[in-house]
C-alpha cells in the first residue's frame, strides 16, 4: 500500500538533493505529516511545499531519507524498478569493453545507479548482492528477479545468487548482518577472467563481495608499465596487481600482504595463470617490511601501493594523512631512479586534492621528483555521481620517480 506521508525540509536545507544527490539528513527536516514505518517510501517537499521527490525513510539512520526518484508523484513499483535495473545494465554494456569485461563487473552501484543502498556484482554466472539500507530490503528480491530476467534476454544465464550484506553499515540502519544464499545453494568458488588474468573468487569469504572490481582498468594500465620490470606489489590481497604485472611479462614480482588467507588465494591464482616462477607472495606487515627492504638495499623498477582505506570517517582524516604520507615515503625509497610508483587511496574522505598534497609532501621528504604518468579513478562500472561524494572514492596515480640531482 502506498504511503502518503509528507516530509517537509527546513528553509535553506536540501542542498545535496538540489545539486543532484539522493540523501536527506535528520537535521534537514522541519516536519513529518502522516504515519509511516521505517523503510517505507515517503514524499519530500521543500519548505514552500514544492515536491522534491520520493524516497524511503529510516529514523534509525542519520541519513533519514534516501531518494528513489525526483518526481513527487512517481510510484515505486515493479515497472519503476525494471526501468532502473535495465538502465544500469544498458550503461555497463555501453561503457565496459564487452563481452570480456562483462564477465566480471558491478551491475548496480547504489546511489550512482539511483538504487540507494544496493550493490550487485556479477562474477561469471554468479550474482553477489549487498544491501545496506533498510528501505531497499523490501525491493531486493524483486530487483534480483528482474536482473536475472534482463540478463537472460541477453543470453546470460545466472546459476546462483549470494548475499553479502555483512558490512558494519547495516547496524546504522537497524539491520542485522546477513551472509546467505538467495535461492538454491551452489558452488561459491567462481572462476573469472579479467585483463586475461584468471582468478578463483570466493564470494562467501572474500573481501566485500568477493573481489575488488573497481581497479580493473588501473591494473590493465600497469601492465604496460611492468613489462620486463622487477615489481613490488604492496597490500597485494589476492595478488591482482602482481598477477597483471606477471601476465604482462615482468621478470620478477613480489606481493606482500598481512593476510595468510588472501595470500593462499594469490598463490593459487599464480599457479592458475602459470606465473608461479615469476610471481611470488610473502606474508608481512607492509609498514614494517618496507624499511627492512630499504635497509637491505633492495630496489625495484615498479612499486605499487594499494592499501586499505586508512579512514572511513571524516574525523579520522588527520591520522589517515599521516598514514598515507608514511606509506608513500617508504615506497618511494624503494623505487630505482627512473622507476615507477603507483599509489592510490580508496577512501572518499581522502579527497583528490588532499591525496595529491600528501604525496607531494612524501616526495619532498624523500628528495624525489615525481613525473605524473597519469591519474585514474575507479572503473566505469562504478560510476561517480556528482553531488554524491561517497560515490567518488578511488584515486590512483602513476608516477615516474627521479632522484633530485
Amino acid at each position: 500500500m502506498e504511503n502518503h506521508t509528507i516530509v517537509t525540509l527546513k528553509k535553506g536545507e536540501g542542498r545535496t538533493i538540489k545539486a543532484g544527490g539522493l540523501w536527506i539528513f535528520d537535521n534537514e527536516i522541519e516536519t513529518i505529516t502522516g504515519t509511516f514505518q521505517n523503510g517505507q517510501v515517503v514524499t519530500v517537499h521543500d519548505f514552500d511545499g514544492y515536491p522534491m521527490g520520493r524516497g524511503f525513510i529510516n529514523q534509525n539512520s542519520k541519513i533519514r531519507i534516501r531518494l528513489m526518484t525526483r518526481h513527487g508523484n512517481q510510484e515505486i513499483n515493479e515497472e519503476f524498478l525494471r526501468m532502473r535495473v535495465q538502465n544500469a545494465w544498458d550503461y555497463r554494456k555501453t561503457v565496459m569493453e564487452k563481452p570480456k569485461d562483462l564477465n566480471a563487473c558491478r551491475i548496480i552501484f547504489g546511489e550512482a545507479d539511483f538504487l540507494p543502498g544496493l550493490v550487485v556484482d556479477k562474477y561469471a554466472d554468479v550474482l553477489v548482492v549487498q544491501c545496506l539500507a533498510l528501505g531497499m530490503e523490501a525491493y531486493k528480491a524483486t530487483i534480483v528477479s528482474l536482473l536475472k530476467e534482463i540478463l537472460s534476454a541477453d543470453g546470460i544465464s545466472i546459476r546462483g545468487v549470494y548475499e553479502r550484506s555483512d558490512a558494519n553499515e547495516r547496524k546504522k540502519e537497524g539491520l542485522p548482518k546477513v551472509k546467505d544464499f538467495i535461492g538454491e545453494p551452489f558452488d561459491t568458488s567462481v572462476e573469472i577472467v579479467e585483463n586475461k588474468v584468471h582468478y578463483l573468487v570466493d564470494v562467501v569469504n572474500g573481501q566485500k563481495t568477493g573481489f575488488f572490481l573497481d581497479q580493473k582498468y588501473n591494473r590493465l594500465a600497469m601492465q604496460r608499465i611492468c613489462r620486463g620490470k622487477k615489481v613490488l606489489d604492496c597490500f597485494t590481497h589476492m595478488g591482482t596487481f602482481a598477477l597483471n604485472a606477471g601476465i604482462a611479462g615482468a621478470v620478477d614480482v613480489t606481493g606482500l600482504d598481512i593476510s595468510e588467507y588472501a595470500l593462499e588465494q594469490a598463490t593459487e591464482n599464480a599457479r592458475r595463470n602459470n606465473l608461479q616462477d615469476t610471481v611470488h607472495f610473502r606474508c608481512a606487515n607492509v609498514l614494517d617490511e618496507l624499511p627492512k627492504l630499504a635497509a637491505a638495499g633492495e630496489k625495484y623498477d615498479v612499486v605499487i601501493l594499494d592499501p586499505p582505506a586508512f579512514t572511513k570517517s571524516r574525523e579520522a582524516t588527520k591520522n589517515a594523512i599521516k598514514g598515507y604520507r608514511e606509506i608513500n615515503m617508504k615506497g618511494l625509497k624503494l623505487v630505482k631512479d627512473g622507476g615507477y610508483l603507483a599509489t592510490c587511496s580508496c577512501s572518499h574522505f581522502m579527497t583528490q586534492e588532499l591525496f595529491t598534497k600528501t604525496i607531494r609532501e612524501a616526495a619532498r621528504s624523500t628528495h624525489k621528483r615525481l613525473r605524473q604518468v597519469e591519474f585514474r579513478t575507479q572503473a566505469p562500472d562504478h560510476p561517480i555521481l556528482w553531488a554524491a561524494d561517497e560515490s567518488y572514492y578511488l584515486k590512483f596515480f602513476i608516477f615516474q620517480v627521479c632522484e633530485e640531482k
